[in-house]
């Protein structure tokens, strides 16, 4: 069986680190599994996929993802492959466009990220976005609520829907060697809080810097990511004269380090599927607090501490009760490896693997 994953890049995100991580076990597990990027601009996650060796990496350009041209240079590969599988927008469309201007017989599975995205408050898109899930013979809900959202979204559809949830390597994260603080001329005195995430609205980094003010103990605040977002950020940071309190670290390949290093990790974001950040917080032992969202609030509660929706105050007070109450921390700490334990790697990919053969089974 040979299976080819499709995405716009590897550039820093929830769905590009869930094809870094997962990739080379499947072909561990004898699927041949290769990529297909619209933009192979180097990342961090494409570095680490390279480092491994493990399949064939494909670039279709170096520039924008919304050329419409791009699906002509997909029909080719849909003829070496049983089954593409496809991840985000615009690659959604190019993919299923391309397999029927090709005729190619190619299975098409497409992985649903989020619970919402800019397309669902246009009317266009809701009559487009049917035709075009139409053409999958699959579609991948990473949770419950992104598969409850998209139906709604969709309305009445015959496409067979698999919910697989997003995991992470926990041993892996477990077992992570701590950044040094000294690195970083953090302060020994200050506790770390570290958000990882790319720099968009939905991540809302805002939240987080207008909480520091409120903050009781010392802190330095890392971000973790880069993004459309992170001059606005740091404009913010400038104007509220916290720039001794923050630093922008961009894309890094240490992720598990920092998370080890830091006191309280964050994810002030407007909405999630199912945040691979989350998980990896818990995975490390940093207790999370998380905004109290669709797609947070329910895998955040009991295993992390939620905090109003841009309510900085609150967040802060929250921070404030992990920093200052020990025996909180430690309890917040064990109900997160508790949960986590439920979304590992292994797992994920094991139902991924019994998904293509149930579409291919005449396949090796």
């Amino acid at each position: 069986m040979k299976v080819l994953h499709i995405i716009n890049s590897m550039a820093t995100g929830g769905a590009e680190k869930l094809l870094a991580d997962a990739i080379p076990r499947f072909n561990e597990k004898g699927v041949k599994t290769d990529l297909l990027l619209l933009n192979g601009l180097s990342y961090p996650f494409l570095e680490a996929l390279e480092i491994e060796n493990c399949c064939a990496i494909y670039k279709l350009t170096t520039g924008s993802v919304y050329n419409p041209l791009l699906l002509f240079k997909i029909i080719p590969y849909l003829k070496k492959y049983d089954i593409a599988h496809v991840h985000l927008f615009p690659s959604l469309y190019y993919v299923a466009i391309a397999k029927l201007l090709s005729f190619s017989k190619i299975k098409l599975v497409f992985t649903e990220h989020s619970t919402t995205n800019n397309r669902r408050g246009i009317l266009f898109y809701k009559w487009t976005d049917r035709f075009i899930y139409h053409q999958y013979a699959v579609i991948i809900t990473i949770s419950t609520e992104v598969k409850l959202f998209l139906k709604k979204h969709l309305g009445k559809t015959r496409n067979p829907f698999r919910t697989i949830n997003n995991g992470v390597d926990v041993n892996r994260f477990q077992q992570a060697e701590s950044a040094l603080r000294s690195t970083f001329n953090i302060p020994e005195s200050h506790a770390v809080i570290i958000q990882v995430a790319r720099f968009t609205s939905q991540k809302d980094h805002a939240t987080l810097v207008r909480a520091i003010p409120y903050l009781t103990e010392p802190a330095t605040v890392i971000f973790v990511g880069k993004g459309s977002t992170m001059e606005k950020t740091k404009h913010l940071v400038s104007e509220l004269e916290l720039e001794w309190f923050v630093q922008f670290l961009g894309e890094r390949k240490d992720v598990a380090a920092l998370l080890k290093m830091a006191d309280v990790a964050v994810l002030s974001s407007n909405h999630e599927g199912l945040s691979l950040s989350s998980l990896e917080a818990m995975a490390s032992g940093t207790p999370l607090v998380a905004s109290n969202v669709t797609g947070l609030k329910n895998l955040v509660h009991g295993a992390g501490l939620l905090f109003d929706h841009k309510d900085e105050i609150d967040l802060a007070e929250k921070i404030n009760s992990l920093l200052n109450d020990k025996q909180l921390y430690a309890e917040t700490v064990a109900n997160g490896t508790k949960r986590v334990y439920k979304f590992q790697l292994k797992a994920m990919v094991q139902g991924h693997i019994t998904l293509y053969k149930e579409l291919c089974p005449n396949k090796n």
